[in-house]
């Protein structure tokens, strides 16, 4: 059943990262950054769902690969990611003074495509395919 529930989460995470690529391209970049964020965000939520942990209520990117290292899951190799945690609401709200620029959403895409490949290469480790 948890492989069934991490699918559906990870299948989550492939809309928002292809919403986040579509956003970028036509330049609505706060919603380019709230995307990827997004698309990290349910992906390392299934893949704990795969490792029958459930998944916090939070935003928090380091929270999240915190839960993952405490589910045995070495996470060294896309700690960086943590960075896209702020998109989780600096993008979706007016009251933030400074703009997001180009580069910030390239670089927030960059880095939910690094995340969402490695969730699906640890999920396809524990054989299951999304």
């Amino acid at each position: 059943m948890h492989k069934e529930v991490a699918c559906k989460w990870f299948r989550k995470a492939l809309k928002d990262l292809k919403w986040a690529k579509i956003m970028l391209t036509d330049g609505d970049l706060d919603y380019a950054t709230f995307h990827s964020q997004q698309a990290a965000e349910k992906a390392l939520k299934a893949l704990l769902i795969a490792h029958n942990r459930r998944p916090p209520r939070t935003h928090n990117i380091s929270q999240l690969l915190n839960e993952l290292e405490n589910a045995r899951v070495k996470t060294g190799e896309i700690r960086h990611a943590k960075i896209l945690t702020d998109y989780a609401v600096k993008a979706r709200y007016p009251d933030f003074e400074e703009e997001i620029t180009v580069d910030e959403a390239v670089e927030a895409l960059n880095y939910a495509k690094t995340v969402v490949e490695w969730v699906k290469e640890k999920l396809k480790e524990m054989e299951i395919e999304c």
